[in-house]
């Protein structure tokens, strides 16, 4: 069984997702759009002080189809 997902800062969460290849294509507000060259995309809010939370952080991981264990491989 995986393990439970951490709680990131919006900048670790970029971090990774910029080491799996995934590129900022606007800004929204607070709010950063990510594409992968493959079509795939995400929306991470980037607020001051505040985490992403495991369920906004799955849900990111549902939306580009990463299972839960290659992610948390990464983050360590």
């Amino acid at each position: 069984m995986s393990g439970k997902l951490p709680i990131l800062s919006s900048k670790e969460v970029i971090s990774i997702l910029n080491k799996l290849g995934f590129e900022v294509i606007r800004q929204k507000g607070s709010h950063l759009f990510l594409r992968h060259g493959d079509g795939r995309c995400t929306v991470v809010p980037v607020h001051a002080n505040k985490d992403i939370g495991r369920g906004l952080l799955k849900r990111i991981l549902d939306e580009i189809s990463m299972p839960r264990d290659e992610f948390l491989k990464l983050v360590k």
